[in-house]
């Protein structure tokens, strides 16, 4: 249930191109580096959440929670900064990654297999 002490800005939200579910996706990536290290999923609630502790907060589509990055595993997302593309559909967190983004302990979410490369 929403919790009205974790709501959005409303001039924030009506910025936003949301899903049929409620949900904008959110491209991770480190500060400095710029490297991409995971996709997520963000509410206005997880967004609000998010803005007000500044640790990243997303919700889970397979559990149907909220979800602390690093309440479990220890590795944390500071987020530095928070940006929306020019369609209004993606948020782009640039966070301070403290050990693996991803599930897998990987660093990154996208090291588990290259697709393609195109050399030269």
């Amino acid at each position: 249930m929403k919790d009205p002490a974790r709501a959005l800005d409303p001039a924030i939200s009506a910025r936003l191109r949301h899903t049929a579910e409620g949900l904008v996706p959110v491209v991770v990536q480190q500060q400095g580096s710029g490297e991409v290290l995971m996709l997520a999923w963000v509410d206005d609630e997880a967004l609000a959440r998010t803005i007000g502790t500044g640790r990243a907060t997303y919700w889970s589509r397979s559990r149907r929670e909220y979800w602390v990055k690093g309440d479990t595993s220890g590795h944390t997302q500071q987020v530095k900064e928070i940006r929306l593309d020019c369609d209004g559909d993606t948020l782009l967190f640039v966070v301070d990654q403290v050990g693996a983004a991803c599930h897998t302990g990987d660093h990154t979410c996208f090291d588990a297999d290259l697709v393609h490369r195109v050399d030269g």
